[in-house]
């Protein structure tokens, strides 16, 4: 309810505390402070909840500004929320949005992008949600909880063959001082220790013991630390590379555009290998 306290002169001083919501003014008069305590109570008490008014691309927004930044993914879940703003459910209020608006947006997804893609944006969007809901109190129940995720493709195993290695090395040639040649020998570590190609590219001396034959990972894509045996290859490919920090003188942003020059006729199976930082092993 509103208080109202004179202050010196004519002047007044306006308190409304209402549903946790406090407000103070001054006015000249008491008449003045009092129609504005009563206008200040009805749209206090009439107010919507925020989830009706909120608009979905905005939370999505906030999502990225205030929660991605916190992740080690937080690029790539940037540029994905921007890419969800374009979509027509981002139009839609926070209150309004059901399981078949995102059954329908699944549906269209599924006709311009791979299933394993789609999977990977429910489970972002399900996690925006999820924070709207229980930090943000702008839902109750998280709509996207009850659509169903597409079935996801086999596991890729296929290994990479001797004819594609000898291509490849024909194509990013023997000069380690280049970037396209260390392109490739990153490309055979990997095989050699199946590190991912991320964690090849940061891989730094400091972490590297070649006479124990083991580097040391700090920080994986699981969040947790681990140390990679290294063959007596690994070594040998190590120990073959100019002095460079990191050990391949390579940004991520590098490589996937130097393995793209390498296999310019696309490889469906070659391609994802690497570009896309699947573990391989010779055998």
């Amino acid at each position: 309810m509103a208080s109202f306290r004179k202050m010196s002169g004519n002047r007044w001083r306006a308190e409304v505390a209402r549903k946790g919501v406090r407000m103070s003014e001054v006015f000249a008069g008491k008449q003045a402070a009092k129609n504005w305590a009563v206008r200040q109570e009805y749209l206090i008490l009439n107010a919507k909840p925020e989830g009706e008014t909120a608009i979905f691309g905005d939370v999505l927004a906030r999502y990225a500004r205030e929660v991605s930044p916190k992740k080690r993914g937080a690029r790539w879940e940037i540029l994905r929320i921007e890419r969800f703003r374009l979509d027509d459910i981002a139009r839609a209020l926070m209150a309004d949005l059901t399981a078949s608006d995102f059954s329908a947006w699944r549906d269209a997804r599924l006709r311009e992008v791979a299933p394993a893609t789609v999977n990977r944006e429910m489970v972002l969007l399900s996690a925006v949600l999820s924070v709207a809901r229980k930090e943000w109190g702008l839902i109750t129940v998280n709509p996207i909880s009850d659509v169903r995720k597409p079935t996801k493709p086999p596991a890729r195993d296929r290994l990479v063959t001797d004819l594609e290695l000898e291509r490849l090395a024909a194509m990013a040639g023997s000069d380690l001082t280049k970037q396209i040649g260390r392109a490739f020998h990153a490309f055979r570590f990997s095989i050699e220790t199946a590190m991912r190609a991320g964690e090849v590219v940061g891989l730094e001396w400091s972490r590297v013991d070649l006479g124990k034959r083991v580097a040391r990972l700090a920080m994986t894509k699981n969040g947790t630390a681990r140390d990679v045996p290294l063959s007596s290859e690994a070594v040998r490919l190590l120990e073959a590379l100019p002095r460079l920090d990191p050990v391949f003188g390579l940004t991520s942003a590098n490589l996937d555009a130097l393995w793209r020059r390498l296999t310019p006729w696309r490889s469906a199976l070659l391609l994802p290998m690497f570009a896309h930082c699947v573990r391989v092993r010779k055998t």
